[in-house]
């Protein structure tokens, strides 16, 4: 078959070779197949079929439901056909090295030659203990790996069949069916809500808690609201302001504010916590936030992007309160037409906190 590679064994057992004195005669008929360009060797003690061997490319595999897979190489227009036979143990996001080949003017396919980067090492699972064995399986909850993972004897961390567990691959060799792991975090009893819950955050590597640094940074983080500081923006503190928020949120981050103008036109502001004005780069804060990228929403809970002590304090637009904030500023006449508009940094104070159901 054109997508599949052969070792040595493979051909003997092929073409009916079992007695280990023929093996030289193997070889001979392998060196003689590589003449002919009938075969391809394309690694050592590896062969392709009657094939045009184009190279070797590096890219990063993407596999479907039925197992086979397709490399995107940065710059070809098309990606390069892998047959799930060919895919070696390479998974889903992996980067890996490819050879490509013609066979009989077909399109251009690969075969995995080696994983040079895994996209991932943590899988979350179910835990399958093998009854009067010192060993067991993780089962996968997702297809980003298609093979269950082994767990040696010393490598449970006291997790009972049938838990939902969090596994970290560390080797897979070349000559095993499975690769091998650790259990590094037992989640819970498959079907329960805060397993579930803690199965979600560790499958998408959402982290719940900041590092002890990230939150001594934000806990220092100067909170008043100077003049010399009011001085360099606009101030909107005197002008009817309001959030509209879900009636469970905390963190309050946006605002409206409304005004009649003296010309008979609206003023309308749109307002945005102004984070950057505390959190700056360079530091651990900005970096955390940045490998966050955003607050992720649950059932029942946030996974911020900042600590809670801005998130729901210093950079929340609570009533009551002036808060540094980054604005759009519209006049509108009262057909809704833009007649101005104007964007920067702003003081505000909002005057209500509305409920979606208030509005």
């Amino acid at each position: 078959k054109s997508s599949k590679i052969y070792n040595y064994k493979q051909i003997a057992d092929g073409i009916d070779y079992k007695n280990p004195r023929q093996r030289e005669q193997v070889i001979q008929a392998l060196h003689k197949l590589i003449a002919d360009d009938r075969i391809k060797e394309v690694e050592k003690g590896k062969y392709i079929v009657n094939l045009k061997i184009e190279g070797t490319l590096t890219g990063v595999i993407d596999f479907n439901q039925t197992g086979n897979a397709y490399v995107k190489v940065e710059g070809l227009e098309e990606d390069i056909f892998v047959h799930s036979k060919n895919v070696k143990h390479a998974l889903q996001g992996d980067t890996v090295l490819i050879v490509t080949y013609h066979f009989k003017g077909k399109k251009l396919e690969g075969s995995v030659l080696e994983v040079l980067e895994r996209s991932r090492e943590e899988f979350v699972g179910t835990f399958q203990l093998i009854k009067h064995k010192d060993f067991g399986f993780v089962v996968s909850d997702k297809k980003s790996i298609n093979t269950d993972i082994f767990i040696p004897k010393g490598k449970m961390l006291d997790a009972n069949d049938g838990d939902k567990v969090l596994v970290k691959m560390l080797r897979w060799d070349s000559n095993s069916k499975n690769p091998e792991g650790e259990i590094i975090k037992v989640l819970g009893a498959p079907g329960e809500h805060e397993t579930e819950i803690h199965s979600i955050l560790a499958e998408y590597g959402l982290p719940y808690s900041f590092p002890e640094e990230v939150e001594k940074e934000a806990n220092e983080i100067d909170r008043q609201i100077h003049d010399s500081e009011v001085a360099k923006r606009r101030d909107m503190r005197n002008i009817l302001t309001f959030t509209i928020d879900p009636k469970d949120a905390k963190d309050f981050d946006d605002a409206l504010s409304i005004r009649k103008l003296q010309n008979g036109n609206w003023e309308i502001g749109v307002h945005i916590a102004d984070v950057s004005h505390y959190v700056t780069p360079g530091t651990s804060l900005d970096d955390e936030a940045y490998d966050r990228a955003t607050s992720v929403y649950l059932v029942d809970r946030v996974v911020p992007m900042l600590p809670e002590v801005l998130s729901n304090d210093v950079c929340s637009l609570r009533p009551n309160e002036d808060k540094f904030t980054f604005s759009a500023v519209f006049e509108l006449d009262d057909n809704a037409n833009v007649l101005n508009q104007w964007f920067g940094r702003t003081v505000t104070h909002s005057d209500r906190r509305f409920t979606y159901e208030e509005a």
